[in-house]
């Protein structure tokens, strides 16, 4: 596995995230279709990824991966209900810049606990990534009102349960948990949670036709895919790298395609945010392949000697 393996995996879930954050409000902005219904459709189309990535890999049947995987799938879709709820309750404009912050619970979280370390361009990248996550969550709110004392404490936990579902995502590779294990116990978590939505749902809405239901099924099976590369790309790269860049890049995308689809201008927050986005991200990744390079070329001198004195590189000579 080269250095920067995970950087195609996080390529993918910029392109899925980005597309889907730019679709996902149809289904509720154009049919009023309940975001809770939308959660159970996201559900059923982690099916799909989860059967591609199921059939070229084993299932773990460790206990480690089983805690792993209903830590990661249970935060990641419990996280998702409360965040709804919690904008039933305040203002999406504070609820989402908070919510924003969980990349940086998942940088700390690998600093301190994974040891993982970052050189002045990472930690000057994963900086500016952040503040941008930050001013895309603030460029995307709007106006409404809401009891500080009822949303807070929920958004807060949304906030905490996604930061600590990345780091464990990250948690289960250095473990040795497979890709296709962790996204399967986070597409069975998902599906049980499928009964408290329908509850909060109020039950099956009624008079819905097929558009709606299709809609929705469409733009999560892009969420479903993204988050299947937001496995591969944790389990490859750091966390404290991984986290940031594609919090950062995916809104970046999404702004790009209501452009050009919706003829929806930035505002200043969200162009300020995609240039500390691109700087940050760019800085990085960077910085990873510069470790990439001296690492290889630590390698070089070990390698000469041992060809000189006629033993094999590998080691068996």
């Amino acid at each position: 596995m080269t250095r920067n393996s995970w950087i195609p995996y996080a390529a993918g879930l910029v392109l899925f995230w980005g597309v889907w954050g730019a679709t996902s409000g149809l289904p509720t902005a154009r049919y009023g279709y309940p975001d809770e219904m939308v959660y159970v459709i996201w559900a059923f189309t982690m099916l799909v990824p989860a059967a591609v990535v199921l059939r070229r890999t084993t299932w773990d049947r460790r206990g480690v991966a089983t805690g792993y995987g209903l830590v990661v799938g249970l935060t990641g879709a419990g996280g998702q209900l409360l965040l709804f709820k919690a904008l039933t309750l305040g203002p999406a404009y504070l609820v989402f810049p908070l919510v924003a912050l969980s990349p940086a619970i998942t940088v700390l979280l690998a600093l301190v606990l994974l040891r993982e370390r970052l050189n002045r361009l990472s930690a000057a990248g994963v900086v500016m990534a952040l503040v941008a996550v930050v001013l895309f969550s603030v460029s995307s709110g709007d106006g409404q009102g809401g009891s500080v004392a009822a949303w807070l404490p929920l958004a807060a936990l949304v906030t905490v349960a996604w930061g600590v579902q990345a780091f464990v995502m990250r948690l289960a590779a250095v473990q040795g948990v497979n890709d296709g294990t962790t996204f399967g116990w986070m597409t069975i978590s998902g599906l049980l949670l499928v009964p408290l939505a329908l509850v909060m749902a109020g039950g099956l809405p009624s008079g819905v036709g097929w558009e709606a239901p299709t809609l929705a099924g469409g733009t999560q099976l892009l969420n479903a895919v993204g988050a299947l590369f937001l496995v591969m790309a944790l389990s490859r790269g750091k966390a404290s790298v991984v986290a940031p860049v594609t919090n950062a890049l995916a809104p970046v995308l999404t702004i790009v395609l209501s452009l050009l689809l919706f003829r929806t201008l930035p505002s200043v927050p969200a162009t300020v945010g995609i240039v500390l986005a691109l700087v940050g991200s760019t800085l990085m990744v960077r910085s990873d392949e510069r470790r990439g390079e001296a690492l290889a070329a630590s390698h070089v001198p070990e390698a000469r000697r041992r060809t000189a004195t006629g033993a094999d590189p590998a080691g068996r000579g």
